[in-house]
């Protein structure tokens, strides 16, 4: 049984194992019937961030649940019989509810924003990947990248 040598699509060294992650460039595996051109971004890239969207959807709608629960609280502290400053005794409950539902909310905010970044990391890491796999490809041609070199001036 003899391993079958696959040339990596990012530097063009040979893989042994095309199920595993390139030694050379850190390129991800190949995945049998992928295709993409060289400017796309491999699926294996794009993993979504479903847990932290779910998480920040999460806070928003806590937040939302505060804000019902403070308008129930605020038609029970003013219907309640006997309460003699029943505005008094809202206004503290009121600033505290709106604060923790400003909290939940910028939390849920915060949450996307933290998606963002990722993908921001992950954009840079493939432009690494690609900038890594370019310089791989004129060590080995150094005459080919020479010469598109001087045609592109």
């Amino acid at each position: 049984m003899t391993a079958e040598v696959v040339g990596c699509p990012e530097c063009q060294s040979p893989r042994v194992d095309p199920s595993s992650v390139c030694p050379t460039c850190g390129a991800p595996p190949i995945v049998p019937g992928e295709k993409r051109l060289d400017e796309e971004v491999r699926t294996a890239d794009l993993e979504p961030y479903v847990t932290l969207r779910y998480i920040a959807k999460l806070f928003k709608v806590l937040a939302v649940l505060m804000l019902v629960l403070l308008i129930g609280e605020i038609i029970a502290g003013l219907t309640a019989p006997g309460a003699e400053s029943p505005i008094y005794d809202l206004i503290g409950e009121i600033t505290r509810m709106l604060v923790l539902a400003g909290l939940l909310w910028s939390l849920g905010d915060l949450t996307l924003l933290i998606i963002d970044a990722g993908h921001d990391v992950r954009v840079a890491r493939i432009l690494l990947g690609r900038i890594n796999a370019e310089l791989h490809r004129r060590s080995r041609n150094p005459e080919r990248s020479e010469g598109s070199s001087e045609q592109r001036t």
